[in-house]
């Protein structure tokens, strides 16, 4: 498997977090030292070789299963360290809270993998939608392991007879689920205010870019390098002229800009953008744009892509983002990597690859293979220096953005100690 590991960008931004890694590495820890972030998250990064950037951050990711094995044997340790410097009370038994899906037996594999490694590292747990349900349901995943399910009501046997000190979500909240919401007393991490039926990607990333201009002053890197320029647009009406031929508009000017940076970087590649939901995951809503005209040519077939979100909510804002088109390949299909974050610290990660997608297209969509990539394929020892490499701190940086993005919210994790990373 051909893991391009050296781009220029790459290389460039490696040799300088080396040579100012003790100011870099203070900067990241007081940060993290007044900020909460969550108990894991996951960042979609592209490289291009003259910039690499995360352009898409998941709180509740979905696919443990697919990381390095061995990343998921360290992965052990790090949920119980988090969970011991975050909740200083005795944490015992666990409530994990999933997606519901019932026919989805990869999601389901995911979410016993998590299962698995929280009970690895000690800890009693119990898995439950959050929902009402007259009797536990017995799942298969795509492996063949068998998920009991149970209710996520605390006034059910379930939880009754179980009595979680914890509760862990892997469900994103696309939709708000308020009266569940309002019967929980537990506290929960990720906290619910921080799905996507009031999270947006256009502040995500407003947190991240500023990040990245930091990180750039820091060690002393054109922040170009780090940067993916996204832009919102607020009033988006797939069914109204008026919307679209603004969005055009918007497009229009945003691609101009976008040259006229590239050309001062000497870059002569043709910019192109995407056009993706503001509150969106799972891939959907998002569609690639090369110039303003395509918008007000949007076939059905593209206006239906943007229809509708995850749990069929309307798409009623969206971003426009910078493409980054992809230097990395595995097996000559395009590639990017996947990096999992276990609370502050590199978790793990897997190579999306798809056969039928070019260098420049999403390659979150169905048709996406996995390859592996473990953490320790992203440490660089050039110099002796022997930090993870740009990919893993472009995670950081995305880290760091959901931490602010989560104080721009006043959103409260229930419980929850802040801590410098590293503390144990």
């Amino acid at each position: 498997m051909n893991f391009v590991h050296n781009s220029p960008a790459q290389s460039h931004v490696h040799d300088q977090i080396c040579a100012h890694y003790p100011e870099l590495q203070k900067w990241f820890s007081s940060l993290t030292s007044s900020l909460s972030y969550p108990i894991y998250s996951s960042y979609d990064i592209r490289d291009s070789g003259y910039k690499i950037a995360n352009v898409d951050a998941n709180i509740y990711p979905a696919g443990f299963n697919n990381i390095c094995p061995t990343d998921k044997e360290t992965s052990v340790d790090l949920f119980k360290k988090y969970i011991q410097v975050h909740y200083q009370f005795d944490v015992k038994k666990i409530l994990l809270v999933t997606e519901e899906h019932t026919k989805n037996p990869y999601y389901l594999e995911n979410a016993g993998t998590i299962a698995q490694l929280l009970t690895e590292a000690g800890y009693d747990v119990r898995m439950a939608f959050p929902r009402d349900l007259p009797e536990t349901l017995t799942l298969e995943s795509v492996t063949g392991r068998k998920l009991q399910i149970g209710s996520g009501y605390e006034n059910s046997a379930w939880i009754k007879d179980f009595q979680p000190d914890l509760v862990i979500s892997n469900n994103d909240f696309s939709l708000a689920l308020e009266e569940w919401a309002q019967q929980l007393t537990l506290p929960m991490n990720p906290p619910r205010e921080l799905g996507w039926y009031q999270r947006k990607k256009s502040r995500y990333f407003k947190n991240y870019n500023a990040l990245a201009d930091d990180f750039a002053k820091i060690v002393q890197v054109d922040p170009f390098l780090m940067r993916v320029e996204t832009e919102e647009f607020l009033t988006f009406d797939i069914n109204s002229d008026q919307s679209r031929d603004q969005l055009a508009q918007q497009v229009d000017q945003f691609l101009k800009n976008l040259k006229q940076n590239y050309q001062k970087q000497g870059i002569t590649d043709e910019p192109f953008c995407f056009v993706k939901n503001n509150a969106g995951t799972y891939g959907l809503g998002v569609i690639k744009v090369n110039s303003a005209s395509e918008i007000k040519e949007w076939t059905y077939n593209a206006r239906k892509k943007m229809k509708a979100a995850k749990g069929g909510r309307s798409i009623e804002q969206v971003i426009i983002q910078e493409g980054i088109p992809s230097v990395v390949k595995a097996d000559e299909a395009a590639a990017e990597p996947v990096i999992y974050m276990i609370g502050c610290e590199l978790a793990g990660g897997f190579l999306r690859t798809h056969a039928e997608k070019s260098s420049t297209e999403s390659l979150n969509s169905p048709g996406a293979v996995y390859k592996k990539l473990c953490v320790t394929d992203l440490y660089d020892d050039r110099a002796r220096c022997p930090q993870e490499n740009v990919y893993g701190w472009s995670a950081k940086l995305g880290l760091l953005a959901i931490g602010l993005e989560a104080k721009d919210m006043n959103i409260e994790f229930s419980r929850y100690t802040k801590a410098r990373c590293g503390s144990i």
